[in-house]
């Protein structure tokens, strides 16, 4: 049955698909130490499900299993990110948004394999994660053996990188699990050295409140002044503890159409995307993970960018169109990015 079900994960697009228990009580230890430091920052769901997040089968009775999957997500077409990141009158996104919304494609191909699981053996209890609850998919997938922990706190493996995502199937059928894998990091911190606000604190130790994904995404009042210089053009997210990570050599490159670049996102310039009306905004993201953080925090983010890009005619024309937006929130990041340009 366990080699059946991975044979059905790879015929819907999966590279790789491993099958772990529910016991995840060291994470639990550490899960709970991490909260204590308060950092985790503004993402209160993550203190609200406390160390239920470490039991799959309080999480969901009857839980006897976790199917973990993965999916690569860099698509071919894509730009090259350090070139966009070299670039700093474009925008960077995460090379994980710059498609359509991974919970949407991770959740049809789960469910598919859910129902193909159910057509074999009659019905059982389950249920679909794909980062929507809180479920310890690292944690999940690292005792699977899809990976290892790396440094930077994500996934890692030896012939995918990190640039993938994660999908779960909690079942309750008791299926043979799978080996965890060892870690393979070694003395190399090329992760920590890069972050740009000094986020990964220690190997393994991630504070979110400085993490430039924390803040462009989860964050939603005023980014603090002083990282501000430091997070460069990225608007959405961050992805530079992976693009160092030398096991990125062995990522995978993504065909799906799925993730194939929209709206230009992978080359658009800080300009275009700061000009969007919040309908232009609604309209052009609808599908898009981008979406939930709304136009608001979009041009705050984008007039943080402007105001680490040069001070061109038209960085400034477009600053100064918004200097007196409805949002508080937007016109005090407009006026801190016009005062670090020259007129």
């Amino acid at each position: 049955m366990e080699q059946r079900i991975k044979q059905w994960g790879r015929e819907l697009g999966f590279d790789a698909v491993a099958i772990a228990g529910t016991e995840l009580d060291a994470e639990e230890a550490r899960l709970m130490e991490w909260l204590g430091r308060g950092w985790h920052g503004e993402m209160d769901y993550m203190a609200r499900h406390g160390a239920r997040r470490a039991r799959p089968a309080e999480l969901v009775p009857g839980t006897a299993s976790v199917i973990t999957a993965r999916l690569p997500y860099t698509h071919a077409k894509a730009r090259d990110s350090w070139e966009t990141l070299a670039d700093p009158q474009a925008a960077f996104v995460s090379r994980y948004a710059v498609g359509r919304d991974y919970h949407k494609v991770l959740r049809a191909r789960l469910q598919s394999l859910a129902e193909r699981m159910v057509a074999e053996v009659g019905p059982f209890p389950y249920r679909v994660f794909t980062d929507s609850a809180p479920v310890m998919e690292v944690a999940l997938a690292e005792r699977s053996g899809l990976g290892w922990r790396g440094k930077h706190t994500l996934l890692l493996s030896r012939d995918a990188g990190s640039l993938f995502f994660l999908g779960e199937l909690f079942v309750g059928l008791d299926l043979a699990r799978d080996t965890a894998t060892t870690a393979h990091c070694g003395t190399c911190e090329r992760c920590i050295e890069v972050c740009p606000t000094r986020a990964i604190v220690a190997p393994y130790a991630l504070d979110a409140r400085r993490c430039i994904s924390y803040l462009t995404i989860e964050h939603h009042g005023a980014i603090p002044e002083e990282l501000r210089p430091l997070m460069g053009n990225r608007i959405y997210g961050c992805d530079d503890c992976q693009l160092v990570c030398p096991w990125n050599k062995w990522a995978r490159v993504s065909e799906l159409p799925d993730f194939e670049p929209r709206n230009g996102l992978d080359a658009a310039t800080l300009v275009e995307l700061f000009a969007w009306t919040e309908e232009e905004f609604d309209r052009r993201l609808e599908g898009s993970a981008i979406r939930r953080i709304g136009h608001e925090r979009w041009l705050r983010n984008i007039a943080v960018a402007l105001g680490n890009a040069p001070s061109t005619p038209a960085t400034l024309a477009a600053l100064t169109a918004r200097a007196d937006h409805p949002s508080a929130l937007v016109r005090e990041h407009v006026a801190w990015a016009l005062s670090r340009l020259p007129a």
